[in-house]
């Protein structure tokens, strides 16, 4: 089997654990592959995703390596196995390997927890608001129409059967940023009202009144599957994304998110009375900024 020209974030991932494995367990790659009959060029090659590994071999190297985990190996062996196929495929000619890489790592997640300081989040957005949005960047509109297609079929993760639970804290700011213009907003804002309706969707703001903000996080994705080790967060940069997958990241990026949801305000509550609404929780907000709309 030829080696891969391009990797997935899935398959990078497969072969950092294997490393992060192997490098526990105190052993140099050499000393890995000969104790299970392989060679060294083909572990570095697996290690570096360049390679597939089969299920015997990758259980094999588990049991080498003292993971006693079941639950994280039989998750390792089902990253191994994936075929990677998915609704996204049949984009994979028009969109980038960080929407494909999105798109397949939300499809397996059991939860989502995102911050945004200046836009509303993408699963979230409306068709006008996104568009808007793709329009700010220079797009030309037959690229822009293929990317506003494809976000809104992301969307449909939040309505799937067994769906991730998404929570959301977003900076009163993007409260304000007009994409589109005040009636694109208004049209925004409101179908977050209409989002925090589903049962796995929480919402909410971040208001300028807040003593402590972690502005210095940026924007950010964490994206947690059923063993939350395996756990990714997608930081957005200017020249794409950065995908951070190690203990201590995952660690402190929870521990951030927490901190947001602590300080923002109550999340979008509609089944609340309106008279039982205090002026410090987020739909009150949302409310007054769309007053001022």
């Amino acid at each position: 089997m030829g080696l891969r020209t391009t990797i997935s974030e899935r398959q990078r991932r497969l072969g950092f654990e294997l490393k992060h494995l192997r490098e526990h367990a105190g052993l140099t790659a050499a000393e890995a592959a000969e104790q299970i009959k392989m060679g060294r060029v083909q572990l570095s090659q697996i290690e570096t995703a360049k390679t597939t590994i089969l299920t015997p071999r990758l259980r094999e190297l588990c049991d080498l390596y003292g993971c006693t985990d079941k639950a994280y190996i039989e998750s390792l062996v089902a990253m191994s196995e994936a075929t990677g196929k998915g609704w996204w495929s049949a984009h994979k000619k028009r969109r980038s390997m960080d929407a494909l890489n999105t798109a397949e790592l939300e499809a397996s997640c059991t939860a989502l927890r995102m911050h945004q300081s200046l836009l509303i989040p993408g699963l979230f957005q409306t068709p006008a608001y996104a568009e808007a949005i793709f329009a700010s960047t220079g797009l030309g509109f037959e690229r822009s129409e293929g990317a506003l297609e494809f976000r809104m079929e992301r969307q449909r993760v939040l309505t799937r059967e067994n769906p991730p639970s998404v929570h959301a804290v977003i900076h009163e700011s993007a409260l304000h940023m007009q994409f589109g213009g005040a009636k694109v907003l208004r049209e925004q804002l409101l179908h977050l009202v209409e989002l925090a309706r589903l049962p796995n969707v929480t919402i909410q703001v971040y208001p300028f009144s807040a003593q402590v903000y972690g502005a210095v996080s940026g924007h950010f994705v964490h994206v947690v599957p059923a063993v939350p080790a395996l756990g990714t967060v997608l930081l957005e940069l200017p020249v794409g994304l950065q995908y951070l997958g190690d203990r201590p990241s995952l660690e402190q990026y929870e521990r951030l998110f927490q901190h947001l949801a602590k300080n923002a305000l109550a999340p979008i509550d509609v089944s609340l009375a309106p008279e039982t609404h205090s002026v410090k929780d987020s739909l009150a907000l949302i409310q007054h900024v769309l007053y001022t709309l």
